[in-house]
């Protein structure tokens, strides 16, 4: 199995950036796809971003974040990242990185198997 572990979340104002990451245990990391979802209050999960280094580590986006967000894995370091621009109030919710077994793209959360605690990212208006 795989252990996710998410940083890089904070305060920051509209417009901004931030970077978080996505520490996963496990020799195995390159085999897995990669996916990275939000929870606000209140609200569904949301679909991000998804990356597999297959097919040329073809990469899918949320209509939402499409042209802000880019998603990148580092297999040598077992880390995926979020490059989050252009920040919104909108963005605001808790960030969680997954990792599911199964070959393909999903933009359903329960097709990932692994799962990390989340971190928080804030964007004031």
């Amino acid at each position: 199995q795989v252990q996710l572990a998410e940083s890089g979340g904070g305060l920051v104002q509209a417009g901004d950036s931030l970077r978080l990451s996505c520490a996963a245990s496990g020799r195995t990391f390159s085999n897995y796809p990669m996916g990275w979802f939000r929870q606000a209050p209140g609200k569904e999960r949301e679909y991000v971003a998804w990356i597999n280094w297959g097919s040329g580590g073809v990469t899918n986006y949320a209509d939402s974040v499409k042209g802000r967000f880019t998603i990148s894995r580092d297999n040598a370091k077992n880390t995926l990242y979020l490059q989050m621009n252009s920040l919104k109030p909108e963005d605001t919710a808790v960030y969680y990185c997954a990792a599911r077994r199964a070959m393909g793209m999903s933009n359903y959360a329960g097709d990932y198997d692994y799962w990390g605690q989340g971190t928080q990212v804030t964007v004031s208006s």
